[in-house]
């Protein structure tokens, strides 16, 4: 059995290698901060002090770049403010992805914002990072998960209106697909795409295969939640999940002595090297199994094992 030493020692984001986010760079390995606060199914929100720790954690293991946005909440949390609270003065190095577009109003439900509303959700997330600049903001197209049809330009021309205005220094895009992003691209510099992605969601092979083509970061959200018992919102996140390839992701797993999730991550990695990785928990134990899962080396053999799981059947 192959065991990677580092992922029995202290991880480092940094074992993923780097890539660039307009003129930042940052390690490939990242954090996504929506169950920070805990999520709408759960029946309380996470300790406070323990999101806070759990924060500071990601930073002393080398994370240097935060997905969040102000629509992440519960009625008595603020993703956005804890990650204020745990982190100002923010490191220099940091870089913190915020998202617009998508909305909840007061009651949870979500919206969608029209392009003169963008600048207040803008706005809203500099107050609640206690920040002068947003570092990237995505253009988060459609309320909801599916993948919705249509121009993005107007819309899309409204951030780089901001961007020219100095409240954001980067543009991306999510939820979106080849065509949208090329008319994006038309528009203003596209520094990132975040889509949902992962070893047994791979409608997107083709995007992520662009988005290298332009140097563009492929950002992948839920690459490993659809595994995962109560993982995803909606019906899914009540206890359905995607059994899809468990048996050949825990051969590779065990062959590493790794987790499963981590074999996930591990391969989201290995599909280029713009591709990033900002898998969410609100557990220290799984934020240091996530940042070690960049370090682990999955061979040819490994990697045509977990493929053909696509195209299985």
């Amino acid at each position: 059995m192959t065991i990677d030493s580092n992922l029995n020692s202290t991880p480092s984001a940094a074992a993923a290698g780097t890539w660039r986010l307009g003129d930042r760079t940052v390690n490939r390995i990242g954090y996504g901060a929506m169950r920070l606060a805990g999520m709408p199914w759960d029946e309380r929100p996470r300790d406070r002090a323990g999101s806070v720790a759990l924060l500071r954690r990601a930073i002393e293991l080398g994370v240097d770049h935060i997905d969040t946005a102000a629509f992440y909440f519960l009625p008595t949390r603020s993703v956005n403010e804890l990650i204020s609270t745990a982190l100002q003065p923010y490191p220099d190095e940091l870089v913190i992805t915020t998202k617009v577009g998508a909305g909840r109003s007061r009651d949870g439900a979500f919206e969608y914002a029209r392009p003169d509303q963008l600048r207040s959700q803008v706005e809203e997330n500099i107050r609640q990072l206690g920040l002068d600049c947003l570092d990237v903001v995505n253009l988060r197209w459609g309320a909801g998960l599916e993948r919705e049809a249509g121009s993005v330009a107007e819309h899309f021309g409204a951030l780089a209106e901001l961007r020219e205005a100095g409240l954001i220094r980067h543009l991306g895009i999510s939820n979106i697909g080849a065509e949208q992003l090329t008319e994006a691209m038309e528009i203003a510099p596209v520094v990132c795409v975040q889509n949902r992605y992962g070893l047994t969601d791979r409608q997107d092979d083709a995007l992520v295969d662009l988005c290298g083509r332009h140097g563009i970061a492929f950002v992948p959200f839920f690459a490993v939640a659809a595994a995962v018992p109560g993982g995803l919102p909606g019906a899914a996140g009540n206890g359905g999940h995607d059994t899809t390839g468990e048996n050949e992701v825990a051969k590779v797993a065990a062959a590493h002595g790794a987790t499963p999730a981590q074999v996930r991550l591990a391969w989201t990695l290995h599909r280029g090297d713009h591709v990033l990785a900002i898998p969410g928990t609100g557990d220290r134990t799984h934020l240091e199994e996530n940042v070690a899962a960049g370090g682990l080396r999955l061979s040819e053999e490994e990697l045509a094992l977990l493929n053909g799981i696509a195209t299985a059947g």
